[in-house]
């Protein structure tokens, strides 16, 4: 099998598989597990496979043409692109889908609608794969917008909840807000650089040998930034997020980890060349990451449930991606993204067991429960890892990746030479912005990681009460993705050596300024968590260190800064209004004009009627009348004559 053949097959497989759950599920549900598991593992082997094979050298490409419109410049075609950044992150898709559908065996068991759950799942990770291989605009777009749809379906799994069933709406009308403008932005730069290849318009952009420019760089790329918006849960795009904790939790960490808010970041990596040709694209960029990065880190902070803590996580880990993008470093963004993809699925996953065993998400409630730690030790131990990674402490893979990406920021703010090849053009303001904002960041990551670990496990003093509920425990296979996770989430940042092969050879080693600073300010961080915890613990006060922390700013940050009020302020309710205006004008006037037409052939027939009665002297003396009358208007018509 050559290698194009098997990165075809690496979406195809899970897509055949959802298919066949669909049509199957019902009349054969012994089937759906392994079809399920199967096609995903062995798309993740061939993932591997063709990431082995393409080595980081000269990217492979093969395509066939899907549709010809007459001008070769616009022929759509399935067209593969693989390059190291497009096979490594074809291999966190692939690996990361594998464990949440083996999670997913265990975790759903039982659940009426698990046909239709494990469908829609490898549909999304068939969908995700797409984005990553695709190197025609058209066909990424139709792998993004499944995607959306995927997500729409799995955030309302639990549609009888009226919590699912608005946050599944949310994210759809949200996402789609911001499809708009990229789809704009799409044929935009299409019809500016004659063709909706890839690897064409980055060749043009970047060949010293090419005298090829965009008309509007500007307007090209600000139109993508509203799609990855959407897409990444960037400010201001990004109130979904949070709200899809409703589904179940390993959509959760499928959506978090590698699909879904991953292809935004994934793609401006991909088109890099387009934003680094507009100076004031990178400068917003810069502003967005960085405005995205301090609110969700303290809206983090503020959140008493553990998935909505580690959903505005996800937001500021985007954050830090967006601004590696911003200083046009894609090295430390795809880096930091195929870390954050280890630590975030194993934090969710292992989420996942902790609230199996408590019986609920709340820290609140959590920290009332005796003995958790030892009625989930892989929980604990696993989320101690990944809240480690994400915290950014040496030597977990967080630190490697997040030092990528504040050193990059470091280089654009000294107006040196960074890691990647276009770093040299970034704006100095858009580094300063980035390194600023990541560095106050990574403070407060580690504080909101401090509490969720401290307030969810140990108690110092023997001040819980509650015993932990008793019930079935998580099963082996739940347990055993959380250690398969934590392997990389533990190693994957040391690989920062070997994975410059595949990134143009660009270095990811974190320079020692960045290292002091940024684990200085991490430590800060953790310390300052565990001392408002602990006070908070001896003062017999609510044990949660969060408002502490936080002091007037905590009313704020624990509904999202009011964004999503001052959304309905300004959209949602006049939509409404504007909605009640046309209902009424819809039945005052449209419905009784077409009523009132309705009605009235139905009057003439009655007056019609009324003149029929059968009576023959009725009808002689109205004739007889009627004679009179025309020649009493003779007479007086000839009388004025």
């Amino acid at each position: 099998m050559n290698t194009s053949t098997a990165a075809a097959l690496v979406p195809l497989l899970p897509f055949l598989a959802a298919a066949a759950i669909l049509l199957t599920g019902r009349r054969a549900p012994g089937f759906v597990r392994p079809l399920a598991v199967l096609p995903t593992l062995g798309a993740a082997g061939l993932a591997v496979l063709v990431a082995v094979r393409q080595g980081g050298e000269e990217p492979i490409r093969a395509a066939t043409t899907l549709a010809d419109p007459g001008d070769a410049q616009f022929t759509i075609s399935l067209a593969l692109h693989l390059d190291g950044f497009a096979v490594l992150v074809a291999v966190l898709v692939a690996v990361v889908a594998s464990c949440v559908q083996l999670y997913s065996t265990g975790y759903m068991r039982g659940d009426a609608r698990y046909p239709s759950y494990a469908a829609l799942i490898s549909l999304f990770t068939a969908a995700m794969l797409l984005v990553v291989y695709a190197d025609d605009l058209i066909v990424l777009l139709v792998g993004w917008e499944v995607m959306g749809i995927c997500s729409y379906f799995l955030v309302g799994h639990y549609w009888e909840t009226s919590a699912a069933r608005a946050a599944s709406l949310k994210a759809f009308l949200v996402t789609k807000l911001g499809d708009v403008p990229f789809l704009i932005g799409i044929l935009v730069l299409a019809a500016d650089a004659g063709t909706f290849r890839i690897s064409t318009i980055v060749t043009r952009l970047t060949s010293s040998l090419s005298s090829f420019e965009l008309e509007q760089p500007t307007l090209v790329a600000l139109l993508l930034l509203g799609g990855v918006a959407g897409k990444s849960a960037q400010v201001p795009l990004h109130t979904w997020l949070p709200d899809a904790m409703a589904g179940p939790t390993p959509v959760s960490a499928l959506i978090h980890a590698a699909t879904m808010v991953a292809a935004g970041v994934y793609l401006v990596a991909r088109l890099l060349p387009v934003f680094v040709a507009s100076t004031a694209a990178l400068v917003v960029l810069a502003v967005m990451a960085a405005v995205t990065m301090l609110g969700s880190a303290l809206a983090a902070l503020a959140q008493d449930d553990v998935k909505r803590v580690l959903a505005y996580s996800t937001i500021g880990q985007l954050g830090f991606m967006s601004g590696a993008l911003a200083v046009a470093d894609r090295e430390a963004a795809v880096f930091h993204l195929l870390t954050h993809g280890a630590f975030k699925a194993l934090l969710f996953l292992g989420a996942g067991v902790l609230i199996h065993t408590a019986g609920t998400g709340s820290l609140a409630a959590m920290a009332r429960l005796r003995g958790l730690k030892e009625k989930a030790p892989d929980a604990f131990w696993t989320m101690t890892i990944g809240l480690l990674a994400l915290a950014a402490i040496p030597p977990f893979s967080g630190f490697f990746s997040k030092e990528a990406v504040i050193g990059a920021a470091e280089h654009a703010a000294l107006e040196e030479a960074g890691h990647g090849a276009e770093a040299a053009v970034a704006p100095v303001a858009a580094g300063w912005i980035v390194l600023v904002a990541g560095l106050v960041t990574a403070l407060l990551t580690a504080a909101y990681a401090a509490r969720l670990w401290l307030v969810a496990f140990h108690d110092p003093v023997g001040a819980r009460t509650d015993p932990v509920p008793t019930g079935e425990g998580a099963s082996p296979v739940m347990i055993a993705m959380l250690w398969l996770l934590a392997l990389p989430s533990l190693l994957l940042g040391l690989a920062y050596g070997v994975l410059p092969d595949w990134f143009d050879g660009g270095s990811l080693a974190p320079t020692l300024t960045t290292s002091v600073l940024a684990t200085g300010v991490a430590l800060v961080g953790g310390i300052a968590a565990y001392a408002a915890w602990r006070r908070a613990y001896e003062s017999d006060r609510l044990i949660d260190p969060g408002p502490a922390l936080l002091g007037p700013l905590h009313r704020h940050a624990v509904v999202g800064f009011h964004l999503d009020a001052l959304y309905a302020a300004a959209f949602v309710r006049p939509v409404r209004a504007a909605a009640r205006l046309v209902r009424f004008l819809d039945r005052a006037v449209i419905d009784a004009y077409v009523r009132a037409s309705a009605a009235a052939p139905g009057w003439l027939g009655a007056v019609t009627r009324r003149a029929q009665t059968g009576n023959v002297q009725s009808y002689l003396s109205v004739l007889v009348t009627g004679s009179l009358v025309l020649a009493l208007a003779a007479v007086l018509v000839a009388a004025g004559g």
